[in-house]
């Protein structure tokens, strides 16, 4: 009799039910996860993972629209952080070319940032406008050096080694290959000299660079001004591979978005001007706790003085946090407060939130406002990209997923075991404060205050160009998505807020058997 009752309990009829709201009941809602009274629990990324769906379509068919800010659409939902080791110009082109955005560093003086932005909005494709140039008396041992540190192997020589200046000539790999004794010699004297170059008159257009190019059968063209000095280069591999960027983030002016970080200082304000006359087209207050009457009157002052530019806010992770800035004007919300891989910020203030959990309780919020959402740290894979998608925001801002490409800041170095590195540190690290003084306001700190910091410094793997990297991101994201039985981004969210996206919640067991295991050694080969 017994028996007989356990094969009709209802776990029994759950399982053979055709119910469509019964078979749901295998995963978590987002409710049972975030809203639900009963949870007192804060989940990062790792800590959930998404209920497959049915793939009714092909991953050609994912579509990743997004948006960075009310009035910023992206085709690709990536940010770059801005961090003084992750986001310049070079960062913030290839982003824009591929759909995504990048946020320039404050950590530099305002002459310095608004040359950045002119880099991006003067950029053309093909031509490359800031590349290496070296001066005549480096030895050809430093030449060597340098090759290996920026994996470079042409470099032109100008009179004082800088763009701008006049060009004496280029140096490529064969000028140095066969010489017998590399130590002393000066680069000046196996260079190939400008007489002997082939060479193109400012103003010319990409196909009639590529037209001398193939000519000329020539690796590099640099590009000179009648007076003979040095703007741009353009190169044949690149040329090989240039496309169109169909994907590309472009303002009204048909020229490439770009972002830039300012502080909350009522001296950044000269900074925001600046950089508005120099085009840009967001700016995002740089503040690891945004709720600050600080902030709140620069948000406000921005809105009234400057409309047209759109002012992300942050970094919050409470709805109370978001609805006062929201309250202030702001077009896109920043989320996140101690969980980057460089901070300890959660460690030394014992404040903050787990992301999944912070990321959630604020689109909740905005999304009823209109207003984006980035997530901002927490992110190390494509995995947790799409998870930061899942919980509301309209885009994921990375640090450390992003430098160590070529494009970061910083050269690379290598580890005693032969690894090609870069550095990576944090905003609120020692080594940027002391690099960064008056940027910082440490300059005006009493010699008796003590300097807490808030975030450490590291290295990153090389990853290559971006223009390689990125599409491997993407191609993650839209397989993920696609199995999850989403088409896109905003039918991701309409599921999430309906309940209808599924979750289950992960044990440690459950996260390493999710990972690589059980192997002596293997080899992390992300894209082929």
């Amino acid at each position: 009799m017994q028996m007989a009752d356990r094969s009709r309990s209802p776990r029994k009829e759950l399982i053979h039910t055709d119910d469509e709201a019964e078979v749901h009941a295998c995963g978590h809602s987002s409710w049972d996860l975030f809203l639900d009274p009963e949870v007192k629990t804060g989940y990062t990324y790792d800590d959930i993972i998404l209920m497959p769906g049915s793939i009714t379509f092909g991953v050609g068919d994912v579509i990743l629209d997004s948006r960075f800010s009310r009035n910023i659409a992206l085709k690709t939902p990536l940010v770059s952080s801005p961090m003084d080791t992750v986001t310049e110009s070079k960062m913030a082109i290839v982003l824009a070319l591929n759909g995504g955005i990048g946020v320039i560093h404050n950590s530099m003086s305002i002459e310095n940032q608004v040359k950045e932005v002119m880099k991006v909005k003067r950029y053309k494709s093909g031509f490359i406008t800031d590349p290496y140039c070296i001066p005549p008396t480096m030895t050809v041992a430093e030449l060597e050096v340098l090759r290996k540190a920026c994996g470079f192997s042409g470099f032109p020589v100008s009179a004082d080694g800088k763009m701008g200046s006049k060009l004496l000539g280029l140096v490529t790999r064969r000028d140095t290959d066969f010489m017998e004794d590399q130590g002393g010699e000066l680069v000046c004297n196996v260079m190939t000299p400008l007489e002997k170059l082939v060479t193109a008159g400012e103003g010319v257009d990409l196909s009639a660079a590529y037209e001398i190019v193939a000519k000329s059968k020539k690796g590099k063209l640099p590009i000179v001004t009648k007076d003979g000095m040095f703007v741009a280069l353009v190169s044949q591999s690149d040329l090989k591979k240039r496309n169109h960027f169909p994907l590309t983030t472009k303002s009204s002016n048909n020229q490439l978005t770009v972002a830039c970080a300012v502080g909350t200082n009522p001296l950044e304000k000269d900074r925001v001007r600046a950089l508005v006359a120099a085009g840009v087209d967001a700016v995002v207050i740089n503040q690891k706790q945004g709720d600050t009457t600080a902030q709140h009157e620069m948000i406000r002052w921005i809105k009234k003085e400057f409309p047209s530019i759109d002012v992300v806010g942050g970094n919050v992770v409470t709805r109370k946090q978001a609805k006062h800035l929201m309250d202030c004007g702001v077009d896109g919300l920043r989320v996140g407060m101690g969980v980057g891989s460089v901070s300890r910020a959660q460690e030394v203030g014992a404040c903050g939130r787990a992301q999944a959990s912070a990321v959630y309780n604020i689109a909740t919020l905005a999304r009823a406002a209109g207003i984006p959402v980035l997530a901002d740290g927490g992110i190390g894979s494509p995995g947790h990209i799409i998870k930061c998608l899942c919980m509301g925001a309209n885009a994921a801002m990375c640090g450390s997923l992003l430098a160590g490409a070529e494009e970061s800041p910083g050269d690379y170095f290598f580890s005693d075991d032969g690894r090609r590195l870069k550095s990576i540190r944090g905003n609120q690290s020692v080594e940027s404060f002391q690099a960064n003084k008056d940027q910082v306001g440490q300059s005006k700190r009493s010699s008796s205050q003590v300097m807490v910091a808030q975030g450490v410094t590291g290295t990153v793997q090389d990853k290559g160009s971006m223009m390689k990297y990125l599409p491997y991101l993407v191609q993650s994201m839209k397989h993920g998505m696609q199995d999850i039985g989403v088409r896109s981004v905003e039918e991701m969210h309409e599921k999430l807020f309906s309940y209808d996206l599924r979750f289950e919640l992960r044990s440690s067991a459950a996260q390493r058997e999710g990972g690589i295991h059980n192997l002596h050694s293997f080899e992390r080969t992300l894209f082929a």
